[in-house]
């Protein structure tokens, strides 16, 4: 830390400068970077005018009839024009969308890509069912909140300092919050739908006993090799974990002194080490009543010669 100076100010360490903007965008992961970019470049397209927002929303009659196909990806691009609102959402995207990829995908770019494909896809199924905006961008943004908050469980977190609460309950603290502004629900709603049918299939399926262990999305080989993931997928529950085994292989044995090698020899062996016979089995008492009167019982079940006295003679 820096000493304090004239004026208030706080010198840094030499050598030590602010992180740049630059640098922050080369630190942000593949996948969240392609996103980030590609939908900066579409909303400035558009408040430029160079590219019309009537070319890029979605419709199932003009992506399957006029073969519009780009109107599939365009549709996740724009968040509307350059605002507050819009900068909010690119604080969501980029947030959650960071943490996904650096958290429980960490390792697995593949994978993540898959999740936002079968989430597009997903809501591009449904969207025309129901009343929603033709741009699914922010639904999308929603539903990796979702996914996130779901496998954060024990993080606690705060809403404008006011109350606290734990993750799982963020998207429905963010859709109260979205109400009270006075917003449709439905693009939040389908973001949690979507979320939610994207988290039962990966993490609570293959745990059930119908599941058997067996994953319903498999990512396929083209996206690895598209993303440049190579080698043995990586498990998240594994990611940063090292194999001691292989490392206590690798670690070169020291020998030891010898007067500590000569009190290893001489070292006992526990007594759960130690080879014990198996005790003699006794013949189970034939009378009912139990062991505390064991020693006061006879031969034939009466009561017993340890007092001394004789059985009472039997009435004529």
């Amino acid at each position: 830390r820096g000493t304090s100076c004239e004026g208030g100010c706080v010198p840094a360490k030499p050598g030590v400068g602010m992180t740049t903007l630059q640098d922050w965008y080369m630190e942000v992961p593949l996948i969240t970077r392609v996103y980030l970019t590609s939908s900066m470049l579409t909303t400035a397209a558009c408040s430029l005018e160079l590219v019309s927002p009537f070319s890029l929303f979605f419709n199932v009659r003009l992506v399957f009839v006029k073969l519009q196909v780009w109107r599939l990806f365009t549709n996740f691009f724009f968040f509307g024009a350059i605002s507050i609102d819009f900068f909010f959402h690119m604080f969501f995207l980029v947030r959650y969308c960071r943490m996904l990829e650096e958290g429980s995908f960490r390792g697995r770019p593949a994978d993540f890509l898959l999740m936002l494909l079968f989430g597009g896809a997903l809501m591009c199924a449904v969207a025309p069912f129901i009343n929603i905006p033709p741009f699914l961008g922010s639904s999308l943004a929603f539903m990796m909140v979702y996914v996130w908050a779901r496998r954060n469980e024990y993080v606690r977190m705060s809403f404008l300092g006011l109350f606290q609460f734990r993750a799982p309950y963020l998207p429905w603290v963010l859709l109260g919050f979205s109400l009270l502004l006075g917003n449709s629900p439905s693009i939040d709603l389908m973001g949690i739908v979507v979320g939610h049918v994207y988290y039962y299939c990966e993490d609570v399926f293959p745990y059930t006993p119908a599941g058997r262990g067996r994953q319903l999305l498999v990512t396929p080989r083209v996206l690895k090799l598209l993303v440049g993931q190579t080698g043995r997928q990586a498990d998240d529950t594994r990611v940063g974990q090292i194999d001691l085994a292989q490392m206590q292989m690798q670690q070169p044995q020291v020998p030891l002194p010898q007067d500590q090698q000569d009190q290893l020899t001489q070292v006992p062996l526990p007594p759960s080490e130690t080879p014990q016979t198996p005790p003699p089995q006794t013949q189970a008492p034939q009378t009912e009543l139990g062991t505390e009167l064991g020693t006061e019982l006879g031969t034939d079940g009466e009561l017993g010669s340890e007092s001394g006295s004789a059985p009472a003679p039997a009435p004529a």
